[in-house]
């Protein structure tokens, strides 16, 4: 016996809802679907792809919101690599760097700031009670995380600076987390959050 099509069997899955969908929920199905590909994006693994040293170096105000650093997307880094290079290698084609490239510093720059920083305990020890990142990319040092209010920034920036072959100093530091931070948050498992702007690099000039 023939059945009418309006009442043939179909082969229900998850989400089949027999009979005329409403439209409230065939809205909400469309909206799902162009949402899936925004979430799958957002959960895109991060990496340090640059092997850029990143250490935190303090810790003592709580809450600070982790910065994601040099951790970036896969995309974000090979729309990145290629400028790294180019302007790594400027500093040598200038005469400004011993070594061909200005990243082959940064190694020795992260040792050597460590050691930095051992002295800054003992001579601006004040210095301590904060919570900050440091990230060292292309000879270029950023400060990152937050700091009381009346901190001794310019101070303590500029000792920084005095760290052999660092070139530059970047502020990226708060002392009104609350308010928003000024670099992009690390969220794990995907992408930065938060609205502040990247960590800066020779890459980046």
């Amino acid at each position: 016996m023939h059945v009418p099509a309006s009442k043939e069997p179909r082969q229900c899955g998850a989400l089949c809802i027999p009979g005329p969908m409403p439209r409230p929920i065939r809205s909400l199905l469309v909206a799902v679907g162009l949402l899936m590909p925004l979430a799958q994006a957002c959960a895109e693994d991060v990496a340090n792809y640059g092997n850029d040293p990143f250490v935190q170096v303090s810790s003592r105000i709580a809450d600070c919101p982790e910065p994601a650093g040099p951790r970036v997307s896969e995309a974000e880094w090979r729309r990145e690599a290629h400028h790294r290079i180019e302007q790594g290698n400027h500093c040598w084609t200038e005469g400004r760097c011993r070594l061909a490239n200005a990243f082959q510093y940064d190694k020795e720059i992260a040792e050597s700031l460590q050691r930095r920083l051992r002295t800054l305990a003992t001579t601006m020890p004040l210095w301590q009670d904060s919570t900050l990142w440091i990230i060292v990319r292309g000879r270029w040092l950023t400060v990152q995380g937050c700091v009381r209010p009346g901190f001794a920034k310019a101070s303590f920036l500029r000792a920084l600076g005095e760290v052999a072959d660092v070139e530059k100093v970047v502020d990226q530091t708060t002392a009104s987390p609350e308010r928003g931070v000024p670099y992009v948050r690390y969220a794990p498992g995907g992408a930065g959050a938060g609205g502040g702007a990247p960590a800066s690099s020779p890459a980046h000039r």
